[in-house]
């Protein structure tokens, strides 16, 4: 389809949507139509309804693992890989999610405990879901932090180490999670414990 057919077709009014949202219909737009690039995939949006920047659609294609691939013709399109070993992120784009989102990292027995801003605890989660990380079994993200559970039961701190040392950010904190330490280690909860706003 040409530049002036898409052009004189009618548009759906265009709403700013989540990112959520947006990527479900660009990973939907992806499989129905051969998209050529940001631009084209930018009018398919708007046409249905989806109101997004190329600089927006640039991000997401690359949060949703899309690559460019040949079609019989020679054209080429993008393409969201099916199987998820072929969506994995490389390290180096894992490391320029951490070190733009990782504000802290702290370890307890198998877990990591990541701290990000407010409302980016899912951009650090998928891209570490995607890198497919040796010892980490996954990832559970709220809003500001996310809990990443490791196959060992002593590994929380090695993987807080090494995802550390990606951001740029200093040690990690642990918790007092030693073979010696007991539950009776830890204060006991009462009033007297509670913190005071």
């Amino acid at each position: 389809m040409s530049s002036s057919e898409r052009a004189s077709e009618p548009k759906a009014q265009a709403t700013r949507r989540a990112k959520p949202q947006r990527q479900h219909r660009i990973a939907t737009l992806l499989g129905e139509h051969p998209v050529t690039s940001q631009g084209h995939l930018v009018e398919l949006l708007a046409a249905s309804g989806v109101m997004a920047t190329q600089a927006t659609v640039s991000r997401d294609l690359e949060d949703l693992g899309a690559v460019k691939v040949r079609v019989p013709g020679g054209e080429s399109v993008y393409a969201i890989p099916e199987l998820a070993h072929e969506r994995i992120a490389p390290e180096d784009n894992l490391r320029r999610v951490l070190g733009d989102w990782l504000a802290d990292v702290s370890a307890s027995a198998n877990l990591a405990v990541l701290r990000t801003p407010p409302g980016s605890a899912h951009v650090v989660a998928s891209a570490l879901d995607r890198a497919g990380l040796s010892g980490v079994l996954g990832s559970v993200a709220g809003d500001d932090t996310i809990l990443v559970v490791t196959a060992s039961p002593g590994g929380g701190a090695a993987v807080a180490r090494r995802l550390a040392a990606l951001a740029g950010l200093r040690e990690p904190a642990t918790s007092n999670n030693s073979k010696n330490h007991s539950p009776s280690d830890d204060p006991p909860i009462s009033d007297d414990n509670r913190e005071r706003p």
